[in-house]
């Protein structure tokens, strides 16, 4: 990352992103041209370098991507429930191989079948009416659970503007510091999947002296299985626009920006739809409502790297540089977007803001647990009888989870996938040992994470999972480390070497592979891999014994 290009980028930061501009290049071929390349090289004043690097990265922007009309979505959820080969096999009669291109999870995770085609989604049952789908004569009809246990916050009707935003209203009359202390005493800890206090992060841009500061929603978080994210933004806008807008008085900064996954086209409709009727209420602007207070919004479309879930691999994204994760410190909030100031939180924390400051932060620290306050989203797939959206306190027993609201599974399962790629293997037999918050999920050598939940059914070859990870690793890696970008590569070709080729596998080889990816990766992507491969060898080792040498 470049400080210079960092704040060479930011000149045009409230009009004009080159990262936007090589999206809107892309736009009607799938690649940018390299005269639309050079004409921004020289408008944004950048070498061929940058604006290279940037646009071969994105799945949606690099060359390989140009002419593809029809995605098939190849996450983890869709893929374990065997659903894509049939759903590929329709699409072949009705586009060239070369038309064809895949995304990874359109958070359809709860009926599978998923595709998307001329920048809109479809799964389940959809399929049958390809045809009509590929002459723009239908929609999708999705639907889904949603349901509560215990005290629904962000599941509950928040009903009109007017009557919601007086939250706001109140709030932009408050000093900012007794916001803080509110959110303090909230113990709210970041949803994204690291537990980290929300209140340290905004008081530390709050103390940052700068003459602009930003709040950056990361709906970029990809995790294959998870769809609550997608959930409150179709669902629950306002939620999460107004807990940017209460973040930024808190910290001082005047500026919004909601990164939302290219993957997710509605939602970045509906958020678009929701900022303008903000506008129309005089909510945003200049001086809102007397307090002396300004807030803007801008919304990005993403276009396809899991990398950019990483606050700082999104920030470099956001600038138009290729998103590689940066070395801190310095940390976000003291040297974040454009070299300013900026606080990165995930959509559902941000949303759990409005509630707060609505009924106290001690109210909502009476929600869930000692370290674990307030509730959590959880995304049920398929495989259970009643897959969906689901909002618990924390605490409450992962039984509960799946038994009452999930109904079950559909056919036996042998483990689950919770808190996405990065998320602890949990095999059912742990079922009873564990309750949604993060320590108990930590104590038992897990991760929540996202809290969705892929489950793996009994006849799923284990294997095969465990080379999906490492795959999905070295094709989401940004390369800017060692351990991730060749640990990855090396661990997929060791697996399907041992899948293809009846290679076995050196458990001491392979465990010093996990080791270094875990203390030398940069982020939590190359850091994260091992915990899943480690849980798959302690709790599956009769399964996985036939690829490994005897000891």
């Amino acid at each position: 990352m470049s400080n210079n290009l960092s704040h060479l980028l930011g000149r045009k930061t409230s009009n004009k992103n080159l990262f936007e501009e090589l999206g809107i290049a892309a736009s009607e071929t799938g690649t940018p041209n390299p005269a639309a390349l050079e004409k921004l090289r020289e408008e944004f004043l950048v070498g061929k370098s940058t604006v290279y690097g940037t646009v071969s990265f994105y799945d949606f922007l690099k060359p390989e991507n140009q002419g593809k009309k029809v995605y098939v979505c190849n996450g983890s959820a869709c893929m374990t429930a065997g659903t894509q080969d049939d759903l590929r096999t329709k699409i072949d009669k009705q586009y060239s191989s070369n038309e064809i291109g895949e995304m990874c999870c359109l958070g359809r995770c709860h009926e599978n079948s998923a595709f998307h085609i001329a920048g809109s989604n479809y799964s389940g049952t959809d399929i049958d009416s390809i045809e009509d789908i590929k002459k723009g004569n239908t929609s999708s009809v999705e639907t889904y659970n949603v349901g509560s246990i215990g005290n629904p916050i962000l599941t509950a009707e928040y009903g009109s503007i007017k009557e919601y935003y007086k939250i706001f209203n109140s709030c932009i009359q408050t000093p900012a510091m007794d916001l803080l202390s509110e959110l303090k005493d909230s113990g709210l800890r970041g949803r994204g999947g690291a537990g980290f206090s929300m209140a340290f992060k905004l008081e530390s841009c709050k103390n940052a002296e700068s003459d602009s500061k930003f709040i950056v929603c990361n709906a970029d978080e990809g995790d294959p299985g998870a769809y609550s994210d997608r959930y409150i933004m179709e669902n629950r806008p306002h939620a999460l626009l107004m807990g940017m807008m209460i973040a930024g008085y808190i910290t001082g900064a005047d500026f919004g920006i909601v990164y939302i996954r290219g993957e997710y086209p509605e939602s970045v409709g509906i958020i678009s739809d929701c900022i303008d009727e903000l506008r129309k209420e005089n909510l945003l602007g200049l001086n809102i409502n007397g307090s002396g207070f300004n807030f803007e919004f801008k919304v990005i479309r993403a276009q396809g790297a899991y990398i950019c879930g990483e606050e700082t691999a999104l920030l470099s994204s956001i600038e138009g540089q290729r998103p590689e994760v940066r070395i801190r410190p310095p940390y976000p909030t003291q040297q974040g977007l454009f070299n300013k100031p900026t606080a990165v939180n995930n959509v559902e924390t941000l949303a759990n803001l409005p509630f707060i400051f609505q009924n106290g932060g001690k109210a909502y620290a009476a929600i869930g647990t000692a370290k674990s306050s307030g509730t959590k989203l959880i995304s049920l797939d398929g495989h259970f009888k009643t897959p969906g959206i689901y909002e618990v306190d924390m605490g409450t027993p992962l039984s509960t989870v799946i038994n009452e609201l999930g109904g079950g599974f559909r056919k036996p399962v042998k483990a689950m996938h919770i808190g996405g790629p990065l998320g602890g293997l949990v095999p059912v037999s742990k079922i009873n040992d564990l309750t949604v918050d993060f320590d108990s999920f930590a104590k038992e050598g897990f991760l929540l994470g996202h809290a969705s939940i892929v489950c793996l059914p009994e006849e799923y070859p284990l294997i095969n999972y465990v080379e999906h990870l490492f795959k999905f690793t070295a094709h989401e890696s940004c390369g800017k480390c060692f351990p991730c970008r060749l640990g990855s590569t090396r661990g997929a070709e060791m697996i399907e070497k041992a899948v293809k080729d009846n290679y076995k596998i050196d458990k001491s080889l392979l465990d010093d592979l996990l080791e270094t990816m875990e203390v030398g990766s940069l982020c939590a992507l190359g850091g994260g891999l091992p915990l899943p491969i480690k849980n798959a060898m302690k709790y599956f080792e009769d399964e996985l014994s036939p690829y490994f040498k005897k000891d």
